[in-house]
């Protein structure tokens, strides 16, 4: 069993309670409270990440960066719902540029899979959405191309099979929280749906952060450019 150094320990600890903190600020309804500890598990996880050694790790820690900004954003004000979604956008951009420097094999059959799925989601927010019907989209397009590449993973040289598995996990988690999320915004407001898609949320951005932590005894060596 690997040691657990005190300062990833501490990060960990850090986050959970940011984590406990958020869902009793939904569950209390403090909006002081969501608001400073928003940021703290995905900043715990940046944090984890640094230095990068690598640039599939630089562009996976870049990815959390501007899902913080996104964090923030968006509960600092509702109406600021474009940029924070631009800040999701350019993260999931550079997940994509992560994946893409272990594995630029197409495999289309995995991209039509996520193509569909992503089609019928846009088909059933698209009668909702009204003038953020374009954007929304677009956002749609770019979460189903960084769920196709981390499929794309599997099986690549560069990367440990523990880490494809970390970033194919984190990446579907991700989609899903974000799916659910624009149903309760937009479709209908489910009750406790804002606890499930956080917390989706929240592991999605860990297994994606996981696979940028090489595993013991790993090649030393990652596959692109």
């Amino acid at each position: 069993m690997r040691f657990i150094a005190p300062w990833n320990l501490g990060l960990a600890v850090l986050g959970g309670m940011g984590v406990a903190a958020f869902l009793a600020g939904i569950h209390l309804d403090l909006s002081w409270l969501r608001l400073s500890s928003k940021a703290v598990p995905v900043l715990c996880l940046a944090m984890w990440l640094w230095r990068p050694r690598e640039r599939y790790a630089w562009w996976i820690a870049a990815g959390l960066v501007l899902s913080l900004v996104g964090d923030m954003v968006l509960e600092v004000d509702e109406q600021l719902f474009l940029p924070g979604l631009g800040a999701f956008l350019l993260a999931h951009v550079a997940y994509v540029a992560a994946y893409l420097t272990v594995s630029r094999t197409p495999r289309w059959g995995l991209g039509a899979l996520v193509l569909l799925a992503g089609a019928g989601i846009w088909q059933l927010l698209r009668p909702h959405l009204g003038t953020l019907a374009p954007p929304v989209g677009i956002y749609i397009a770019v979460i189903c191309t960084m769920m196709w590449r981390s499929a794309a993973l599997m099986g690549a040289e560069g990367l440990a099979r523990r880490e494809q598995w970390a970033a194919l996990i984190g990446a579907l988690c991700f989609g899903l929280s974000d799916a659910l999320l624009a149903f309760r915004l937009f479709v209908f407001p489910v009750e406790g749906m804002s606890y499930v898609s956080i917390l989706l949320y929240w592991v999605g951005q860990l297994g994606i952060a996981f696979s940028a932590v090489p595993a013991p005894l790993a090649n030393a060596t990652r596959a692109g450019p």
